[in-house]
């Protein structure tokens, strides 16, 4: 009978490490101790509170018999971001914090040390046909691109010094059930109705549901050819804006309401309330390649699409 493994998750009470949490406690395979930055009694499993983490944050109790770190918790991206200096406050909680914890795991001997990164490291939109692969030269673009991409490198270059094998996964945006931010946004005006005027915009975006996304975190647990490696996943399935809202609609039971308006009238609107960034998410392409990921990994999606979108609303 194979051994269980010994996995810590940072960040416990957020949307991907709260799940994932669950869904390594389900199987038996599996010790899961989680750590969050304070106690909590909604999350349904006990957690490890360590306050703020940072460059000075003590693990050594939590690390005890660990094989496996699965780091989850970050500093996400803020649209409006009120810290006096904002990329100092992404290094402090996404790169101070990581190799912190990063090598503090070295010496307590763990073996493998898995991060959760971000797309935005390869860049913010591709040419639609032409998705992002882990081999392109990384294009970040604002300050939280910056601290993943600093995180990485850091982590790459503890493994060469010291034996740990990090394993970096890029998600680009993540949703399911209990989703937050601009997704959780557009799934409430779907399920109210409302008109959007997005429904001549014909780009390519790649989502990852939950489910996908944990399948694949496990899978890289054990898998011996996840060591040292960089890996973009997706649903295996790349839908426009204009899809996208049609088939979140379908999912929860609710009517589509999309307007044709063209999209450089929605480009200049958006520019004039200040809302660029939004649209370019809505409006440009971003695709990534995960047939390297299937490959080596021996993966695929665990769920289509719309068994993820359906998801959303429970």
């Amino acid at each position: 009978m194979r051994e269980h493994r010994n996995v810590l998750v940072t960040g416990a009470a957020g949307f991907v490490g709260r799940a994932l949490v669950k869904a390594l406690q389900a199987n038996e395979l599996f010790r899961v101790t989680a750590l969050a930055r304070h106690s909590h009694d909604d999350l349904g499993f006990a957690v490890c509170p360590v306050g703020e983490m940072d460059g000075a944050t003590s693990y050594t109790q939590a690390l005890a018999g660990i094989e496996v770190v699965i780091h989850t918790a970050a500093r996400a991206h803020v649209m409006s971001d009120s810290a006096a200096d904002p990329l100092a406050e992404y290094r402090r909680a996404n790169v101070e914090a990581t190799v912190n914890l990063a090598r503090q795991a070295a010496a307590a001997g763990v073996k493998r040390f898995i991060f959760i990164s971000s797309i935005k490291v390869n860049g913010e939109s591709t040419p639609p046909g032409q998705p992002f692969t882990a081999r392109d030269v990384s294009h970040p673009e604002d300050f939280y691109a910056v601290s993943k991409l600093e995180a990485e490198q850091a982590l790459l270059e503890l493994s060469a010094n010291s034996g740990m094998q990090v394993v970096i996964i890029r998600p680009p945006l993540v949703y399911g059930p209990g989703v937050k931010g601009n997704f959780a946004s557009m799934a409430r005006i779907v399920a109210k109705g409302l008109p959007l005027p997005l429904g001549a915009v014909d780009n390519r975006r790649s989502l990852v549901s939950l489910g996908n996304l944990l399948s694949l975190v496990i899978r890289c647990i054990d898998h011996p050819a996840a060591a040292g490696r960089v890996f973009l996943v997706s649903d295996g399935e790349d839908l426009s804006t204009a899809e996208l809202l049609k088939r979140l609609a379908n999912s929860g039971g609710f009517k589509s309401r999309l307007i044709p308006l063209p999209v450089g009238l929605l480009q200049a609107a958006a520019r004039l309330l200040g809302k660029g960034e939004v649209a370019q998410r809505l409006l440009s392409s971003l695709q990534v390649d995960i047939s390297e990921t299937c490959r080596l990994l021996e993966w695929q999606p665990v769920c289509t699409v719309d068994e993820g979108l359906a998801k959303v609303y429970e």
